[in-house]
């Protein structure tokens, strides 16, 4: 049967727009895996890939920057992963920048994350190989946390063992907790100690006040610490050595002149030793009080002899004028 002219229209309207849509399709997809734009190639070594496949995402800083070009095992461990990088994104990747394969999601595909480096190293260039870090495994994660598990279980099966005991009263824990003497001593020693707490709180106030009054110059310590006090206290000493000196010296001296003297040296032991000496000095002093007694006499003779009577009168006349002025 004949097709009309309206069928053959909607039928080229249906075909043109599926090519439009099938063309815009292909070029979202295309600039999705940058294969219409301007990129430039950078590549990673891995030792696991973690199920990486072409065309996954590359990003920069959480930034969609490329693709995944080529996955090559070069053995078998080894695996070099070649990366399609926007152009526009390219010049701000370092040398010193970090790629690790991570998931986009919990999960997502897996991705490659470029991490970016201190940024004191010079761009990638076009070719350029970067450094890249071991993603922890799944498999790594659940044999870790079987273990510890594992581990929890004996932990958990120990710590009812051992509330067990405590409620039965066992051990030194369980007798703590269960016996109400040492439940009333030990009440009664925690109040003994906040007393004693107390106390010495006190005390270490007063003996902080004390130390403090040290420090007022009208006291006998804050008078030590005055300098001036001090120097003053540091020349009497001084003194007192020097004198202390002179009085060693003096004794010294002393000593050498009664040791002399016990040996018979020097005219003090003859004076003080000699009988014979002592007797005429006794005679001596005998004849002279005489000679004295007698001298007295004849001046008294003198005075009534008529040849010094005038001499003498004029000089007691003399006398009592002095006395008179």
């Amino acid at each position: 049967m004949e097709k009309t002219t309206s069928q053959k229209i909607r039928l080229g309207f249906f075909v043109i727009s599926g090519l439009i849509i099938f063309i815009v399709a292909i070029y979202f997809i295309g600039d999705k895996q940058k294969m219409f734009g301007q990129t430039n190639h950078l590549k990673a070594i891995f030792n696991n890939v973690n199920g990486l496949q072409l065309g996954n995402n590359v990003r920069y800083s959480g930034v969609n920057a490329g693709t995944v070009r080529t996955i090559n095992m070069i053995n078998d461990s080894v695996i070099e992963v070649e990366m399609l990088i926007d152009k526009s994104i390219f010049s701000h990747i370092k040398k010193d920048a970090i790629a690790i394969i991570g998931s986009d999601g919990l999960v997502g595909n897996m991705i490659i994350n470029i991490v970016p480096g201190k940024g004191n190293k010079a761009a990638v260039e076009h070719g350029d190989q970067i450094t890249t870090v071991k993603r922890v495994q799944t498999d790594d994660l659940l044999s870790t946390l079987d273990v510890t598990n594992k581990n929890a279980a004996l932990l958990t099966a120990d710590l009812l063992k051992i509330t067990k005991e405590i409620i039965e009263g066992k051990g030194t824990v369980g007798s703590l907790i269960n016996d109400t003497v040492i439940a009333q001593d030990l009440k009664q020693t925690m109040f003994y100690l906040k007393v004693t707490g107390k106390g010495t709180a006190e005390s270490v106030t007063k003996l902080n006040k004390l130390i403090g009054s040290l420090e007022n110059k009208n006291n006998v310590i804050g008078v030590l610490k005055d300098t001036a006090v001090a120097n003053d206290i540091k020349k009497i000493v001084q003194n007192l050595d020097r004198s202390s000196a002179g009085i060693d010296k003096l004794v010294s001296n002393l000593n050498t002149t009664i040791l002399n003297i016990k040996e018979g040296k020097g005219a003090l032991n003859y004076l003080s030793n000699d009988p014979n000496l002592v007797r005429k000095i006794d005679s001596t002093m005998i004849n002279i009080n005489e000679a004295s007694f007698r001298l007295n006499e004849n001046l008294e003779a003198l005075k009534h002899n008529f040849l010094f009577r005038g001499y003498f009168k004029k000089q007691e006349k003399e006398k009592q004028k002095a006395i008179k002025k």
